[in-house]
């Protein structure tokens, strides 16, 4: 159910009226998330900044979807389940590799090491202690991709929070949250 509704672009505030003829400009239309953030201007600015500059991350974008899903499986945004599982599908990931990501894991230990230290950002990073970080480095990651993490992390929790605090739902009901992966 709806909490928040959309806005039609010309409706928006000035700031977010431009950023929003921006996007559909490129993309020819405006999602239901941003066309709803638009209410802020601060907070769509934001988004979309923040946005753009993971985008630049070295992490393996197939590792980024599996935060991703496991950052969203934890938080219980199934629009974002459903659209990170699309995203993952759409870079060749198994259903089998999405399910373990929603569990909060990988056949990859590498990448299974990375995903748990992600949900510990999420759900406890003061507990983050320096040995758990080495034991990434000990996994070959570097400090750049042990930060992007955070980043990854923080994006996720942003857009999760705000589509369930607005009411956003997934487009079909195939994306509905399951057990939590904590």
């Amino acid at each position: 159910m709806k909490n928040i509704e959309a806005l039609e672009i010309h409706e928006a505030p000035g700031k977010s009226r431009q950023l929003l003829e921006d996007i559909a400009a490129r993309r020819g239309s405006v999602g239901e998330m941003i066309s709803t953030m638009a209410h802020s201007p601060a907070l769509l600015e934001g988004f979309l900044t923040l946005s753009r500059s993971m985008k630049r991350s070295k992490l393996p974008r197939t590792t980024s979807e599996k935060i991703s899903l496991a950052v969203q499986q934890w938080i219980g945004c199934g629009a974002c389940l459903q659209a990170h599982g699309d995203a993952a599908r759409g870079l060749g990931l198994t259903e089998s590799d999405i399910d373990l990501a929603r569990q909060g894991t990988s056949t990859d230990a590498r990448e299974a090491a990375l995903i748990q230290f992600a949900l510990q950002i999420l759900a406890e990073p003061s507990a983050i202690t320096p040995a758990e970080v080495e034991a990434l480095r000990g996994h070959g990651w570097t400090d750049r991709s042990i930060i992007e993490v955070v980043g990854v992390v923080v994006l996720n929790q942003m857009t999760g929070s705000f589509n369930l605090v607005a009411g956003i739902e997934p487009a079909e009901d195939t994306a509905a949250p399951g057990p939590m992966a904590r």
